[in-house]
C-alpha cells in the first residue's frame, strides 16, 4: 500500500482525509499538534493513523517524512518550506493548497533532478480556479481562438440562511490567515493598462459583479495576477484579473479597520490586563476620552449614523469584555473578537462561488463564456470550503502515488494530465460548474 502523511487537521482537512482512507488501497497518517483533532479525522478507519506532532521539531518532522510516498501540507506557508526541504532530503513528493511564493519555485530544478513532484495552488482558489480555466481556455484554443479577456472570481461566504451577522461573512478556514489576507498588495492588467494596489488601499478597488443565478457581490483584487498570463499561456491577453468575492458593504468595513489601525501584525502588544475598550483607547487610538464611539467617528471622519460603528458596537469593540490574549499585535486582538462572534452554528452551510468570465476572438467571430461553481456545504457535514479544497489535493495525491501524473518539478495545476482527471472525478463527487457560450 502507498503510504501519505497528512500535516495538520484544520478546517479543510476532513473530506482530503476521507477520501484518501476510502481508497482501499492508501495508508494515511495524519500528524497534528492537537492529536483528538486527527483522531476525529480518522474516525477509526483501518487504513488511518493518528500522531502528536510539533511542527516546529525539525528532527520530528525529519523522521516523519522519511517514512512516506508523499506528504500534504496543510500547516500555514511559514512551515512550508522546512517540509518541502525535507521532502527533498528524502526524495518524497509533496503537495500543497498554497500559492508558490519565490522560494518554492526556486527549488524547481532540484526537485525535477529528483524525480519529484512538488504541486502547490490545488484547492479551490488557488486550485479549481486553474482546472476549471484551463478547461476552457485549452477549448478555445483547439477551436482556433484566442482568450482577450480573462476574469477570474471566487468567494467562501455564508448561505443566505446563515448570513446571520452584520459582518455578512463567516470563518470556514484559518481566521487569521483570513485577516492577513486583508493587507496583500495586488495588480492586475485591463484593457492593457497595469494597475497597481498597494495593500492599504486594497478595499478602495472594488467593483459590483452579478452572478448568474445568485445575486451581486463586491469584488476586490486577489493579490498578483499577472504571473498568470504565463503560467495559463496567454499571448493576446489584454484583461487579466483574479478577484475575491464578498457580500455588499465588506469592503468599506474592512478599509476602515485597515485605516484604524487594527491590521497592524508588527508591533507586539502587552494585553494581559486588557479588556476590548481598553484596548482599543490606549494601543489604538491612544486618546484619554472615554467616548470610544466618538474617537474612532473622529479618526475615521465618518457620520454619526455610520454602520461600521455599528458593527463595532456589536462586535464588542468598545467593551468591557477582558480579552484572553495574554500578548501578541493588533491583529490577534482582531481575530479574537472576529472569531468568537463570526463562526458557524450546528447546521448553518457555507457557500462556495467560483466564476470565471472569457472573451475569445476567433477569426470568424467573438464569443463570451461564462463558467460558474456555486457549493453549497452539507448541513451537519463537510463545509463547502472544506469540500473543494480538500478534494483537490487529495485527489491529485492519490493519482502522484499511483504514478498516474508523471510530471516532476515546482508545479500548479494547469496541465491536462493534472486537470482532466481531478476535475472528472470532482464531478463526480458533486463538484460542477455551469458554462454558458455567448456570441457577441
Amino acid at each position: 500500500m502507498k503510504k501519505i502523511l497528512v500535516l495538520g487537521a484544520g478546517l479543510v482537512a476532513r473530506p482530503l482525509v476521507q477520501y484518501l482512507l476510502n481508497q482501499g488501497d492508501i495508508q494515511v497518517m495524519v500528524a497534528s499538534r492537537t492529536v483528538s483533532k486527527a483522531d476525529k479525522l480518522v474516525a477509526g478507519h483501518p487504513n488511518g493513523h493518528t500522531l502528536s506532532l510539533d511542527v516546529n521539531d525539525a528532527d520530528a518532522v525529519d523522521k516523519l517524512i522519511a517514512q512516506y510516498d508523499l506528504t500534504i501540507s496543510l500547516l500555514p506557508w511559514v512551515h512550508h518550506m522546512v517540509v518541502a526541504r525535507l521532502c527533498l532530503k528524502h526524495k518524497k513528493h509533496l503537495v500543497t493548497t498554497s500559492y508558490v511564493k519565490k522560494e518554492m519555485a526556486a527549488l524547481d530544478p532540484e526537485v525535477k533532478a529528483h524525480g519529484l513532484l512538488f504541486l502547490n495552488e490545488i484547492g479551490v482558489d488557488p486550485g479549481i480556479d486553474h482546472m476549471s480555466a484551463m478547461k476552457i481556455i485549452h477549448h478555445v484554443w483547439d477551436s482556433g481562438g484566442k482568450i482577450v479577456s480573462f476574469r477570474s472570481y471566487c468567494g467562501g461566504l455564508p448561505a443566505l440562511d446563515a448570513n446571520t451577522n452584520p459582518f455578512g461573512y463567516k470563518f470556514s478556514w484559518s481566521p487569521k490567515g483570513v485577516i492577513l489576507a486583508a493587507t496583500n498588495p495586488a495588480q492586475y492588467l485591463v484593457d492593457g493598462q497595469k494597475v497597481v494596489v498597494p495593500g492599504e488601499r486594497l478595499f478602495d478597488d472594488y467593483h459590483l459583479l452579478d452572478v448568474p443565478g445568485l445575486g451581486t457581490f463586491e469584488a476586490y483584487p486577489n493579490r498578483d495576477s499577472l504571473p498568470y498570463i504565463d503560467l495559463y499561456g496567454f499571448k493576446a491577453i489584454r484583461t487579466m484579473y483574479r478577484g475575491t468575492l464578498r457580500n455588499i458593504s465588506h469592503c468599506e468595513t474592512w478599509r476602515n479597520l485597515v485605516s484604524l489601525g487594527l491590521l497592524d501584525n508588527e508591533k507586539v502588544l502587552k494585553l494581559s490586563n486588557h479588556t476590548a475598550a481598553s484596548f482599543l483607547k490606549d494601543c489604538i487610538l491612544q486618546q484619554r476620552s472615554d467616548d470610544l464611539y466618538e474617537s474612532v467617528r473622529g479618526k475615521l471622519n465618518l457620520r454619526e449614523s455610520s454602520v461600521f460603528l455599528r458593527k463595532l458596537e456589536w462586535l464588542g469593540l468598545f467593551s468591557e469584555t477582558p480579552l484572553s490574549t495574554a500578548e501578541g499585535t493588533s491583529v490577534d486582538v482582531l481575530t479574537e473578537l472576529l472569531f468568537n462572534k463570526l463562526q458557524y452554528a450546528p447546521g448553518e452551510r457555507d457557500l462556495l462561488i467560483l466564476h470565471h468570465e472569457f472573451h475569445a476572438e476567433y477569426p470568424d467571430r467573438r464569443e463570451k463564456i461564462n463558467a460558474t461553481l456555486i457549493d453549497l456545504g452539507i448541513k451537519d457535514g463537510d463545509s463547502a470550503m472544506s469540500r473543494t479544497v480538500g478534494l483537490p489535493a487529495a485527489i491529485a495525491a492519490a493519482l502522484i502515488v499511483k504514478n498516474k501524473i508523471s510530471l516532476t518539478g515546482v508545479r500548479i495545476p494547469v496541465d491536462p494530465e493534472v486537470y482532466l482527471p481531478v476535475m472528472e472525478t470532482l464531478v463526480t463527487l458533486g463538484v460542477n460548474f455551469k458554462e454558458e457560450f455567448i456570441a457577441l
